[in-house]
């Protein structure tokens, strides 16, 4: 009958209507296939009819095929010029990609059909989102009585902290109200607030599973993995497979495979292949940030952190997704933490241990404050915190930085959050990074850390910068702004007034190392570096110089520019490891070590040269402690001559008195090759020495 109506349908135009309303009914009753297959008869019998083609897009919006939908809203707009319904309509999907256009379509459809209530109350969302409570409000006020604007009252009230039990029941038992506060929260940070209200949702329409989705995913956040489990595989089994329910169960099934390290003050779980090789390197620099933060912010966590890392970086988007403003490495949710591993990126791609400590500023602040701290400030206090912990970390200044600087393209303070959760380029998240980072940086210079620590505290209670900065620094967002500007432009002065030159320079430069004309290139490298020093990215001056300076023999020049680009924070592994050979081969060997040790913190994966390279030297200087745990990653990494690392760790510990130790450790080389000489004579030395302890 269904396929006799759709032929029908097509054959007659007149008939178009009764595919479309079949469509609706099929919608209704959640037959999503049908429902496609008849919008298409439809649009097929009557194709300059721009409506259906916007209700079949949002028939695709809402089964998880926004791109399509966005074609089908804009083949509306074609049949007709700014047809309200299809401006909505890709208002909509831009809201869904966080989109700084979906305001701006919204009021556009708005001008052309006041009365469509639908845009008003996304556009009181959005703005929401952008952190404009007065305007959201102002446009939720105009929607009367409409329960989708008593939510957005009610998640305002909540997000300030106020009483929203008189909006909440004016709004009444209306699920996607509830479902759209538990967003704002989340989207704010308030996990557990937001959890509470998707249940809710959930409990007055148990067949809303894009609530219920939601649900699950923020209970993976904070760590409840069971719980999700459940909620997803509800939601999944009853038809609602959209790609975050889908992915999010493959990797609840994934993190079966992760080994757990616990211990009073935090949990660490990474994938089985690398639990043995990181955890050692890891649990370090969480001790040492966590002792560090608890100094410094006055405060202990109140329960023990949780830090997942992720050897797939499609596994850490999939945990992760949803978060706007994303940096794609690391991410905080409360006191539970996920980023990458560094075998997730390429060598040299990302810093772990910055990471690390990043996100580990974010679980402290964002519990400080309650979870009511500005995107801007907790970012901005992370990012400072990365070059806090060690000159050399934290990201550095790009050419695409010192274009916006110049451009003029820093936002105001007061706006600053909007550059993280609806930013009007790709570039743009990454510039207000780096400008958070260096408002912590210029306000800690000019007025000291506690002055950090009283906007910290100022920043528990949901208050505008524009309270804070008056109460706390003396003056006004634009005065801070106008004082902010200058001083970052003096920090910057030589790579702002050089850019031009530097990015002739840098073409050049690479046209001469290709000529071979060596005289020229060492020229224009020391020119690109006095003119922008803080480039080590791809291209750099630096590694550019030590090829040329190699290439001539100037091996001085050429390690003295691999140093150079080191202590710049350049984080090419195959280059610092060649710093180290040159360094050692000049019998400077604590400095070839202090080299080698610096790519633990960046890759020390896939690397077994390093580890054994790293031991051998620490033997060398007598850091037996050390050499012992590079042994044991140069086991954990997988090593195809475990004799000689077992020796090696054998060695170790007998030098640090650690008998019982040495003795397995050796028992385990000679399993591995019985006449290893080496082996069997630590193994006669440490029977002997035991044998004369026991005589004695």
């Amino acid at each position: 009958m269904t396929r006799l109506l759709l032929l029908l349908a097509c054959a007659l135009p007149a008939l178009a209507q009764s595919a479309a309303d079949l469509a609706e009914l099929y919608w209704k009753q959640r037959r999503w296939e049908d429902a496609n297959a008849a919008f298409r008869a439809a649009v097929k019998a009557d194709p300059k009819n721009p409506m259906l083609r916007v209700r079949w897009g949002l028939l695709l919006l809402e089964r998880f095929n926004p791109g399509e939908a966005a074609d089908l809203f804009n083949e509306a707009l074609e049949i007709e010029k700014d047809f309200p319904p299809a401006l909505l309509g890709l208002a909509r999907v831009a809201a869904e990609r966080m989109d700084a256009r979906a305001a701006e379509l919204c009021r556009k459809a708005l001008e052309k059909d006041p009365k469509l209530d639908e845009a008003r109350e996304l556009l009181a969302n959005v703005l929401l989102e952008d952190g404009d409570f007065d305007a959201a409000a102002a446009e939720a006020q105009k929607l009367g009585a409409r329960p989708g604007g008593r939510a957005v009252l009610a998640a305002i009230a909540l997000l300030r902290d106020r009483d929203a039990s008189a909006e909440l029941a004016a709004m009444g038992r209306y699920a996607p109200g509830y479902a759209r506060i538990a967003r704002h929260l989340v989207l704010n940070r308030r996990y557990e607030e937001g959890i509470e209200y998707y249940r809710k949702a959930v409990e007055i329409d148990p067949e809303f599973h894009a609530a219920r989705s939601e649900l699950g995913i923020n209970l993976m956040r904070v760590g409840r993995s069971a719980e999700a489990r459940r909620e997803l595989e509800t939601a999944y089994e009853a038809g609602y497979r959209s790609a975050p329910t889908a992915n999010s169960l493959k990797l609840l099934d994934t993190l079966e495979k992760f080994e757990t390290v616990r211990r009073p003050r935090y949990v660490l779980r990474f994938h089985r292949s690398e639990a043995k090789l990181l955890a050692p390197y890891f649990e370090r620099e969480l001790a040492r940030a966590l002792d560090t933060y608890e100094r410094k912010y006055g405060f202990r966590l109140p329960g023990p952190v949780q830090v997942e890392v992720y050897n797939n970086h499609a596994d850490f988007e999939v945990r992760t997704l949803g978060v706007p403003g994303l940096g794609a490495l690391g991410v905080a949710f409360g006191l539970s933490l996920a980023m990458d591993s560094p075998s997730a990126r390429p060598p040299g791609a990302f810093h772990w241990a910055s990471t690390l400590w990043h996100e580990l500023s974010h679980v402290y602040v964002i519990t400080a404050t309650r979870h009511r701290v500005p995107r801007w400030f907790t970012e901005g206090v992370s990012v400072h915190e990365e070059t806090a912990a060690n000159p050399e970390w934290g990201d550095r200044l790009t050419p695409d930085i010192l274009a916006a600087i110049r451009k003029g393209e820093l936002l105001p303070v007061d706006r600053l959050d909007r550059g993280f959760q609806r930013p009007r380029s790709p570039g743009q998240v990454t510039l207000s990074y780096f400008q958070a980072g260096r408002i912590i940086d210029y306000i800690t210079r000019k007025w000291g850390w506690e002055k950090v620590a009283e906007m910290m505290r100022a920043f528990a209670r949901p208050v505008p910068a524009s309270e804070v900065f008056p109460a706390i620094l003396g003056i006004s967002t634009k005065e801070f702004d106008d004082a902010f500007l200058a001083w970052l432009k003096e920090e910057h002065r030589a790579a702002l007034d050089n850019f031009d030159r530097w990015t002739r320079e840098i073409k050049l430069l690479h046209e001469a190392r290709r000529a071979e004309n060596w005289p020229e290139a060492r020229r224009l490298a020391e020119s690109v570096i006095a003119a922008f020093p803080e480039y080590v990215d791809a291209g750099n001056g630096y590694e550019a110089l030590a090829e040329i300076c190699s290439a001539t023999g100037d091996s001085g020049c050429a390690r003295d520019a691999l140093a150079r680009y080191m202590k710049q924070g350049g984080r090419n592994p195959e280059s610092i490891k060649k710093l180290a050979r040159m360094l050692e081969q000049e019998g400077r060997a604590a400095e070839a070590e202090a080299a080698l040790a610096r790519l633990l913190w960046i890759y020390p994966v896939k690397d077994e040269d390093l580890h054994r390279r790293l031991a051998t030297l620490r033997e060398i200087l007598g850091r037996w402690d050390g050499a012992a745990e590079e042994w044991r990653a140069v086991l954990a990494s997988g090593t195809v001559d475990p004799a000689s690392a077992w020796y090696g760790l054998a060695l170790a510990s007998s030098r640090m008195g650690r008998t019982a130790e040495a003795r397995e450790a050796v028992l385990a080389a000679l399993e591995e090759a019985p006449g290893y000489r080496p082996a069997q004579k630590l193994l006669l030395e440490l029977t002997r020495a035991e044998q004369e302890r026991k005589n004695d």
